[in-house]
C-alpha cells in the first residue's frame, strides 16, 4: 500500500496533485494529515499514476453517530456519504431526500435559488444564516416546482417580515414536499464542502422523529452523484408554448411584450423564467420547447435565434441528445446565444470538453472579466461544471474569465453566428450586470438579419 505522501509525489507535488484531482493546495494538506484520500479521487490517481486499487490507503470512514448521541430538541439531521450526522431541527416537509449537498453564498433570493431548475439533485446550504425572513411570494419564482431536494441553514426561519409576502418559507417548503433543517454550523460544512468537493447527502426529517441512521448512510454512498446524470429530462417542458411576459417594475410588476421584433426560440434544458423575460424584454417573441427538441422541431418554428437555457446535470449526459441539434442549427448559421447548462452545450456542439467541478460556483457576487472590452462585472453563477478551455477548437475564443479560480466563464465563435457565458445574465437574484449579454444577443440577430 501507497503512502499518501508517495501518491502526492508520484503526481507531480502538492500543486499538479491539486490540479489533477479538482481540490485546492488545503485538501492535499488534509489529505497528509489524515493519511487517507476520498476514494472519490482514486480513479484520476490510478490514471495517473499506474498505481493498483490495492495500493491505495484507505479513506477513514467513520461510522454513524448512534442513536444516543442524537442532542435534546433534534427533529432532522443531514447525513453525509462518509458517515458524518448533522443534528438539527427540522422545518418544512417531513420528508426524507437524498442529493448532492452545495453552498450558495448569496444573501438575498432564497426562493428564487430553491426554485431555480439548475438545482435539481442538490441540497443547498445558504452561507447567509437570515433565510426565509422575508417569507415567499407567487412572483419571486424561477419555475412552478421546486427541483432541488431540500436545504440547510443556520438560523430557525422566522416570521416574515416583507410586504410581498404571502406565506411563510416553512409552509411553502411543506407545499411542496421540500425539507429543510436548520441549526446546523453552515460555516463547518461550507468548509467542508470547499475543502473536500460537495458531498452526497441524505436530509431526514421524519414525522415519526426515528432515525436509522446505518440506512441513511447507506442511501447516501449508493446515490450515484450528478456525473453522468441527466438532469435536463426531468425538469424541461413537455410541450412547447409561447412567452411573452417582461422583466418585474417597482409599482407595476411584470410587464408583457406586445411589439416584438425578433423571435426566438428558447430550448429549455431548465430554463429559469427570469431569462425568458429578459429576453421578450429586450423585444423578442418567445418560443419555448423542449429540451429533447429536435433541430427540425426548433428550425420548423423559423426563428431569428436560438436560446439554449441553463439546466441541471452533466452536461455531457444531456448532450446525447442536445448536441445533434445544436450543431444542425450552428449548420444553418441561426444566431445561438447559450447560459450556464446552455453554454456548455454549445461548447461541447463546437468540439470542446467539460469537466465536474470539485465545488462549483454558487452564489452572487462572482467577478468575471469580459475580455472583449476588459471590464469585470460581479454575476450571479450556479453550476457545477465547467468547459476546458484547451479543448476549444480553432474557430472559437474565450471571452470571460472567472477572476475567483481562472476557469472559463464565456465563449464566442469566430465563423458563425454563437456564444454563450456560464453565468446567470438575468440574475434572479442577483447584480444585473451582464443585462448587456440580452441586447449583444439581439444586435446579433439584427446583424444576421441585415445579411
Amino acid at each position: 500500500m501507497a503512502s499518501v505522501d508517495e501518491i502526492i509525489e508520484r503526481l507531480g507535488g502538492p500543486e499538479r496533485a491539486a490540479q489533477l484531482t479538482a481540490v485546492g493546495t488545503e485538501a492535499i494538506r488534509k489529505w497528509r494529515q489524515a493519511k487517507a484520500i476520498p476514494a472519490r479521487h482514486w480513479p484520476v490517481i490510478l490514471k495517473e499514476t499506474g498505481l493498483s486499487l490495492a495500493d491505495m490507503p484507505g479513506a477513514a470512514v467513520p461510522e454513524p453517530a448512534e442513536a444516543e448521541a442524537r442532542p435534546a430538541g433534534a427533529t432532522a439531521a443531514l447525513v453525509l456519504a462518509d458517515g458524518t450526522v448533522l443534528w438539527g431541527r427540522g422545518f418544512g416537509a417531513h420528508a426524507t431526500t437524498v442529493g448532492e449537498v452545495c453552498f450558495n453564498t448569496s444573501i438575498t433570493g432564497y426562493q428564487e435559488i430553491l426554485t431555480d431548475p439548475s438545482y435539481a439533485g442538490q441540497i443547498i446550504t445558504f452561507t447567509f444564516p437570515h433565510i426565509g425572513n422575508v417569507g415567499t411570494n407567487p412572483e419571486d419564482i424561477e419555475t412552478t416546482t421546486p427541483a432541488a431536494r431540500g436545504l440547510v441553514v443556520r438560523d430557525d426561519p422566522t416570521e416574515p417580515s416583507n410586504w410581498r409576502a404571502t406565506r411563510p418559507l416553512p409552509a411553502w417548503l411543506s407545499s411542496h414536499g421540500l425539507p429543510g433543517i436548520a441549526g446546523i454550523d453552515t460555516r463547518w460544512l461550507t468548509r467542508r464542502i470547499r475543502d473536500g468537493g460537495a458531498p452526497t447527502g441524505v436530509l431526514a426529517h421524519p414525522a415519526d422523529g426515528r432515525f436509522d441512521l446505518p440506512a441513511l448512510v447507506e442511501q447516501a454512498r449508493a446515490w450515484p452523484g450528478l456525473e453522468g446524470m441527466d438532469l435536463a429530462r426531468e425538469v424541461t417542458t413537455r410541450q412547447t408554448y409561447a412567452w411573452d411576459e417582461t422583466t418585474w417594475a417597482w409599482g407595476a410588476g411584470y410587464g408583457r411584450q406586445t411589439a416584438p421584433r425578433h423571435h426566438v426560440v428558447a430550448v429549455d434544458y431548465g430554463a429559469k423564467r427570469n431569462i425568458l423575460r429578459c429576453l421578450a424584454a429586450a423585444g423578442c417573441r418567445v418560443t419555448v420547447v423542449p429540451a429533447t427538441a429536435t433541430a427540425e422541431e426548433i428550425l420548423r418554428h423559423q426563428p431569428d435565434g436560438v436560446f439554449l437555457s441553463n439546466g441541471p446535470g452533466d452536461p455531457a449526459a444531456t448532450g446525447a441528445y442536445a448536441v445533434p441539434a445544436i450543431r444542425a442549427v450552428l449548420d444553418r448559421r441561426v444566431p445561438v446565444f447559450g447560459i450556464c447548462l446552455g453554454h456548455q452545450l454549445l461548447a461541447l456542439a463546437l468540439g470542446a470538453k467539460t469537466r465536474k467541478l470539485a465545488r462549483g460556483h454558487r452564489g452572487a457576487n462572482h467577478p468575471v472579466k469580459d475580455l472583449t472590452t476588459g471590464k469585470v462585472e460581479i454575476t450571479s453563477q450556479n453550476h457545477g461544471f465547467a468547459v476546458i478551455p484547451e479543448t476549444l477548437p480553432e474557430g472559437v475564443t474565450v471571452t470571460h474569465v472567472s477572476l475567483f479560480d481562472g476557469t472559463n466563464e464565456g465563449i464566442a465563435a469566430t465563423d458563425r453566428p454563437a456564444f454563450s457565458v456560464q453565468y446567470h445574465p438575468e440574475a434572479s437574484p442577483g447584480p444585473t450586470d451582464s443585462h448587456y449579454l440580452f441586447r449583444r444577443f439581439v444586435e446579433m440577430i439584427e446583424r444576421a438579419r441585415a445579411g
